[in-house]
């Protein structure tokens, strides 16, 4: 492919071949091969991609454990292939029932939060964030999308919702990772540490967001070890985000030419938990 061609001239490499391990939305993944070495080379083509380059130097400059970037462009990163490292291996989805390796990803999701709350107080203003699909207009769509206008829910949403968005402007913000799932995880192979990667959605937002997001994978056992390691959460950000993450996701579904089945769930949701989720929160706030 001449995109891949392009990126290794421009890094000065020359590669003995390459496999294409993803094309999909103008993002291309291919494992290169020299000599006894192996790398991943990921290209982005489009602007909105393109913002992984520098959350890569961010969680550098921070502290925060990453896969080892070994050069880069202005459209793509040169990284170590996890497939062949003597210290690391991808995840496998046996890793979302097994409680040591949920204890190391709570150390991760830690050390992100905590340092990101100072970056995002400095610097963090213009940083992606998916509590800004939380707006009349994007439930509206969502209404119009799905066929349910007249649900008592979005009735209650609407007359409370002013009072709900003045409440998510206050949720203090850190970063957050936003795509929790076993395929974008990294484990050692003794089990002693373990780093999320594939950071196009990291961005800035409260919390409770990653965590909610990590639960939702991990087993029951899994996910005890996990909140045993990571402490405690703000109360108000669970209830805030049983609320706005509904909108949140399922704008994000209604924007697909099928509605895809992990929005399933929460569609069956709207007559039932989610209005007794709004009514908590208006309580509350």
């Amino acid at each position: 492919m001449s995109i891949i061609h392009d990126e290794l001239n421009k890094l000065g490499i020359a590669c003995d071949g390459f496999t294409v391990l993803q094309d999909k939305d103008g993002i291309t993944v291919a494992r290169i091969a020299r000599g006894k070495n192996s790398y991943v080379l990921k290209c982005f083509q489009k602007d909105e991609h393109k913002r992984e380059l520098e959350n890569y130097r961010l969680l550098a400059a921070l502290g925060i454990p990453t896969i080892r970037v070994i050069a880069s462009t202005g459209s793509a990163l040169l990284l170590e292939d996890i497939g062949c490292s003597s210290i690391y291996r991808l995840g496998m989805q046996e890793d979302m029932s097994a409680p040591d390796v949920a204890r190391r990803i709570a150390v991760w999701y830690k050390l992100l939060h905590c340092r990101g709350y100072g970056y995002i107080c400095r610097q963090g203003e213009s940083m992606y964030d998916e509590a800004d699909f939380f707006t009349l207009e994007n439930i509206a769509f969502i209404k119009e999308k799905i066929g349910c206008q007249d649900a008592p829910a979005w009735v209650l949403l609407e007359r409370h919702y002013a009072a709900i968005n003045n409440q998510l402007g206050k949720a203090r913000r850190t970063l957050t990772y936003n795509d929790f799932y076993y395929t974008n995880l990294v484990v050692a192979k003794d089990n002693s540490s373990a780093l999320m990667f594939d950071y196009n959605l990291l961005g800035k937002g409260y919390a409770y967001t990653d965590v909610r997001n990590v639960l939702s994978s991990l087993s029951e056992e899994a996910g005890k070890a996990f909140l045993d390691e990571y402490g405690g959460f703000e109360p108000i950000e669970k209830a805030l985000d049983d609320v706005v993450s509904v909108v949140v996701t399922l704008y994000q579904a209604c924007l697909r030419d099928e509605m895809p089945w992990w929005a399933q769930a929460l569609l069956d949701e709207i007559d039932t938990a989610f209005i007794e989720k709004i009514e908590y929160l208006k309580s509350i706030i």
